[in-house]
């Protein structure tokens, strides 16, 4: 039986991440890639054409990027739009559901640059405390 949580007397199932189907497993493989969080918070500045994603993000290879993107696409958080001109331009976009995600990437974002340099100073003394 599935493990639950009752908060305001509402009882929700608790999502086992040791699941094949685990939800929270699933969202954390698409987002622990080098790439997609970059890529979804830039998005959510606004759509962006391949060129200038590749800019914003930076050291990002082509290929790279195209993998990111249909993988997002693919999960449904961002959407390709192709515009019949010559050449073909291609624009990126958040999806409704990619604007949902952007939100609590963007607080995660901002909690790693107001803690970066807590989180280094205690690798570097976890660092010379290992290496003796």
């Amino acid at each position: 039986m599935a493990e639950v949580r009752v908060i305001a007397g509402v009882v929700e199932p608790i999502a086992d991440p040791r699941a094949v189907t685990c939800p929270i497993r699933d969202v954390l493989d698409r987002l622990g890639d080098s790439w997609s969080v970059l890529v979804v918070l830039r998005l959510g500045d606004g759509p962006t054409r391949f060129n200038a994603l590749r800019r914003a993000v930076g050291a990002i290879s082509q290929r790279m990027l195209t993998v990111t993107l249909r993988s997002l696409e693919r999960d449904g958080l961002v959407t390709r739009t192709v515009f019949p001109t010559n050449p073909p331009q291609v624009e990126y976009a958040l999806s409704d559901l990619g604007r949902s995600l952007a939100g609590p990437i963007g607080g995660l974002a901002d909690w790693a640059v107001a803690n970066q340099e807590r989180i280094g100073a205690n690798r570097r003394r976890f660092d010379a405390t290992a290496a003796d």
